[in-house]
């Protein structure tokens, strides 16, 4: 038998070269929980950037003699019911999709560079760089996320950006990102003071190498590993703590709408008579939040060679 051809328990074929994110990949791919969790995101995903596909009711369509109508299930005029203004649950719901996935996508994308730029820097050159930063760490970790976002936020809570996507976000994505770059610099850091002493590094730099092409072309690709596995629930966190300023009227404002805004509003029917207008934002949510969080430990798993050995 040719040994070529045995696959290993990674899934790759034995005699080929090694590659962490292809070994990753292929462990992925045969646990059922990641395949559920992404069709999950996936189905959230299409839900943000075509809400037409899933309703065609306009969720400011709120015609307040129909507040609070019942559930009429699918092919009904309102398949998930009206909330307390009479808007459609289920317009605004999928509606609500957008400004949580793209407020997450942008506070992680930039807190993720941030974070990846300072623990490089801190890393590869140590002295005050390192000191500086690291201090700028530790001062910003002492203050509690949601309470350093409650108080900002609380302060501009008249300031109107307009009613536009990004608008809306602004604000949060600014707080968020202020307080949300930190475990990214940390972990950099600390994968760059192991891979900056690495043969290869120290090769590189004898040949005259620059300090920039060594951080990027080098050091960073293995120090870039470690913080990956923290993408899906750095993402999962931001929603929830978008939902939470949102419940808590100094998120993402009306006329705009988000899960967080809708659990607001449900909250004060659910002894009511009408419990669907909160469910159904919070059944998202929650849907959401585990499928991020199940991906994250999944992907931490698959990328930790003491597991995956």
């Amino acid at each position: 038998m040719n040994d070529a051809a045995t696959p290993t328990p990674t899934g790759r074929p034995a005699g080929t070269p090694s590659h962490p994110l292809g070994d990753a990949w292929r462990t992925l791919r045969r646990r059922p929980d990641t395949i559920i969790a992404t069709v999950v995101l996936l189905v959230f995903a299409v839900m943000a950037a075509f809400p037409r596909l899933f309703t065609t009711t306009s969720p400011r369509t709120c015609p307040i003699r129909e507040a609070r109508t019942d559930p009429q299930g699918w092919g009904g005029e309102h398949p998930l019911g009206t909330d307390s203004l009479g808007c459609d649950v289920l317009a605004t719901m999928v509606h609500g999709v957008r400004p949580s996935l793209l407020l997450a996508l942008v506070v992680v994308g930039v807190s993720l560079a941030i974070g990846v730029t300072l623990g490089l820097l801190a890393g590869y050159y140590l002295g005050w760089v390192d000191y500086l930063v690291s201090r700028t760490v530790e001062v910003f970790l002492v203050i509690p996320l949601l309470l350093a976002a409650l108080l900002v936020l609380s302060l501009f809570k008249g300031i109107d950006l307009g009613a536009g996507t990004f608008d809306v976000i602004l604000l949060p994505a600014v707080v968020l990102i202020l307080f949300g770059w930190m475990p990214y610099a940390r972990y950099v850091r600390a994968s760059t003071l192991e891979a900056k002493n690495l043969d290869y590094v120290t090769a590189a730099r004898s040949l005259g190498a620059s300090d920039l092409r060594i951080m990027v072309r080098h050091v960073l690709p293995n120090a870039i590993g470690t913080v990956t596995a923290l993408l899906p629930t750095s993402v999962a966190g931001v929603i929830s703590a978008e939902a939470v300023l949102s419940f808590l009227g100094i998120g993402v404002r009306p006329p705009a709408t988000s899960w967080g805004i809708q659990i607001e509003q449900g909250s004060q029917w659910v002894l009511g008579g009408a419990p669907h207008i909160l469910l159904a934002p919070l059944i998202c949510l929650v849907a959401t939040v585990l499928a991020l969080v199940v991906l994250g430990d999944a992907l931490r798993d698959a990328l930790d060679p003491r597991l995956t050995a």
